[in-house]
């Protein structure tokens, strides 16, 4: 079996190189840039990476090739996210990046030519019906469905997912005791595209500052000023700079520069439970058919390792979920993602809306 291995530098695709080789696979090994080396705002492909992904190749005596995917990258990723954060929404880079870059650029430039590509995220695929399904990880901290929720069936038929059936604690264990040299690494923390820089110095590169007001939403009575509506998401609570709190974002007017906040881990203002999603996705098929409408489901509205209980509506024009539960900071923009009543199978994924 002919394997194409996407290698990060992090411990989780190194661990995925040594667990295919104790199989007797020889995967070929391939990292890819998205930086570019003379943006410092853009620094995704850093030398340390590339030297832990060098260093693994050696140790196992693969093949390593470096695929150069920044201007495929700016144009079908970041300019995305740029343009949602300068229209008020809440982009999701990594959604993208899974899609467009990882499985669909990589696939076109090099993976069409193995059998799998094999990568380190925390999820499974699953046989069932006869169709291959996009399946959700042993961990559930760690379970990464929710960023490749709008990759499609010829991509999810061909991936390979080596740790989805480990919990992280082992992924680091393995790692130790086979000694590789990013082992003792820490995960990364950054955006996709963003790397290793703030989220907020990259922003202010593309959209500026602009100041305007912080007004209460319920009193109507300016607390604040901020430096561009663009910095700020629904349902941030940290960064704002206004004492007395905790304070939450609860509306954004583009129009006007203005961001609305509300006081109170409890206030009714930051809650809601329902929401429309846009441009529904099937990542394998539809798994209802077109009869039931009001179908129970779990689901996410952002990343976290809790999936929340619900019903899907078909409505005209997409589909609406009804939480059975209230939810905090509903951002439009993000991506609303369905899975099954049992949390076991990623169904597929839309923009939410309000």
């Amino acid at each position: 079996m002919n394997i194409a291995v996407l290698l990060s530098g992090g411990v989780d695709s190194s661990v995925v190189v040594h667990l295919l080789c104790e199989q007797g696979y020889r995967p070929s090994l391939f990292y890819i840039k998205i930086g570019k080396d003379d943006a410092d705002y853009m620094d995704c492909a850093a030398e340390e990476d590339l030297e832990i992904a060098s260093a693994i190749a050696r140790r196992y005596g693969l093949p390593l090739e470096v695929v150069d995917l920044h201007r495929e990258y700016w144009d079908n990723v970041a300019a995305y996210a740029i343009d949602k954060i300068s229209r008020g929404l809440t982009p999701n880079p990594d959604v993208m990046c899974n899609k467009l870059i990882k499985f669909g650029c990589f696939e076109r430039r090099a993976g069409k030519d193995f059998d799998f590509t094999a990568t380190g995220h925390y999820a499974t695929t699953v046989l069932q019906t006869g169709k291959i399904w996009l399946g959700t990880a042993v961990d559930p901290v760690k379970d990464q469905t929710d960023f490749l929720a709008q990759i499609d069936y010829l991509q999810v038929s061909k991936l390979m997912f080596p740790l989805g059936g480990l919990m992280k604690h082992e992924v680091r264990d393995i790692a130790l005791r086979a000694k590789l040299p990013s082992a003792r690494r820490r995960d990364s923390q950054g955006i996709c595209f963003l790397g290793k820089i703030n989220y907020n110095d990259f922003v202010r590169r593309f959209l500026g500052e602009r100041e305007g007001d912080i007004v209460e939403l319920e009193t109507g009575k300016k607390i604040g000023k901020h430096r561009g509506y663009w910095f700020h998401t629904i349902g941030q609570r940290k960064g704002l700079g206004l004492s007395g709190g905790p304070w939450f974002v609860v509306r954004k007017d583009v129009d006007g520069n203005v961001v609305y906040v509300s006081r109170g881990y409890n206030t009714e203002q930051q809650f809601g439970n329902e929401f429309c999603i846009r441009d529904f996705h099937f990542i394998t098929d539809n798994p209802w058919g077109d009869v039931e409408n009001d179908i129970k489901v779990t689901f996410k509205i952002r990343h976290t390792p809790e999936f929340i209980k619900g019903r899907l509506l078909r409505e005209e024009g997409g589909y609406h979920i009804v939480s059975d539960e209230k939810l905090q900071g509903i951002a439009p923009g993000q991506f609303g993602v369905v899975y099954d009543v049992a949390s076991r199978l990623c169904i597929g994924s839309g923009e939410i809306c309000l």
